[in-house]
């Protein structure tokens, strides 16, 4: 029988997260969203917020990049599997569940009134520079592809020229062409 677990999930984080190092040396980053959904009750016609509450188990290096860029409200996309965690709970001995997600990819997506507020207050902040930086990245691309594009009797417009890898800090790598060979497949 075929199975597959995969589950995709965009919400506001409910609390900091809850960073630890195991014995191990790996790294485990505890998260809590919550998603709203809503929707019109057919027979009232009134709108209904259903709000679901999920708890996330990030893992290794991106569990340190979530400890450092993220806090309650920030909004996330969480990409992962599911997982049941199940207990005696020692009050009652009753048997308990909870599902959760393992996240593989945890996306840290832009919530508009606190960036714009982060970038007024601090106009050279990090973030800026970072986006400034990308900003450059993109125009050189776009204008390779301009040059890359440009018809035999174009005229020639003066283009910027991107930071170069050493300046951004960033690794430099080419695009070439696809590896030929006579193999028939």
């Amino acid at each position: 029988m075929a199975s597959y677990n995969r589950v995709v999930m965009v919400g506001n984080l409910t609390r900091d997260p809850e960073y630890k190092q195991l014995a191990s040396g790996q790294a485990i980053c505890k998260l809590g969203i919550a998603s709203n959904r809503q929707f019109k009750n057919r027979q009232t016609g009134s709108d209904v917020q259903e709000v679901c509450y999920i708890d996330i188990d990030v893992w290794g290096p991106q569990a340190e990049s979530c400890r450092q860029y993220l806090a309650k409200g920030r909004a996330v996309l969480i990409e992962g599997r599911l997982k049941l965690d199940t207990w005696d709970d020692q009050a009652t001995g009753q048997k308990r569940s909870k599902h959760s997600i393992v996240a593989d990819r945890v996306v840290f997506l832009a919530s508009g009134a606190q960036d714009s507020a982060s970038d007024a207050a601090e106009p050279d902040a990090p973030s800026s520079q970072l986006d400034a930086n990308i900003e450059r990245e993109l125009m050189g691309q776009i204008a390779d592809i301009k040059k890359r594009a440009k018809p035999a009797g174009a005229v020639k417009v003066k283009e910027t020229k991107p930071a170069s890898a050493s300046e951004t800090g960033e690794l430099d790598f080419k695009d070439e062409p696809p590896f030929q060979d006579d193999l028939p497949f």
